[in-house]
């Protein structure tokens, strides 16, 4: 699976609105340059990053350091470590993974009307 920036970017800009924080503090906080924080934010010079950059980042957004390296990797991060013991987010994360299930499933029913709706109105 390709690293996934923006869904890191998206994943920073919601804490820092969450956190009411700004770039330029989180940079502070992480000890990471404002420039790298905005490519970060928005997914300007996608490249591979120091590991470490990341869980800086994380660190400085309140979240574990692992955090961010598994949003780009496309992992189901868990931001807070209460989260792992919460049985009422486990059945969440289950709905949400049947959710996500059934919405695949439709859209593979509707491309498949559409291409029969296509192939009936040449006729």
């Amino acid at each position: 699976m390709a690293d996934d920036w923006v869904a890191v970017g998206k994943a920073i800009t919601a804490r820092l609105d969450e956190l009411g924080m700004t770039q330029l503090e989180l940079a502070a906080k992480s000890k990471v340059s404002p420039a790298t924080i905005r490519e970060l934010q928005y997914n300007k010079l996608p490249r591979r990053r120091h590991p470490r950059t990341l869980e800086a980042v994380s660190t400085a957004l309140e979240w574990p350091a692992e955090y961010l390296n598994d949003v780009l990797a496309g992992k189901k991060a868990k931001p807070y470590e209460d989260e792992r013991s919460d049985q009422v987010l486990g059945v969440l994360d289950e709905i949400q993974d049947q959710l996500t299930e059934i919405r695949a499933r439709l859209a593979a029913v509707e491309q498949q009307l559409a291409r029969e709706d296509g192939s009936s109105a040449s006729r």
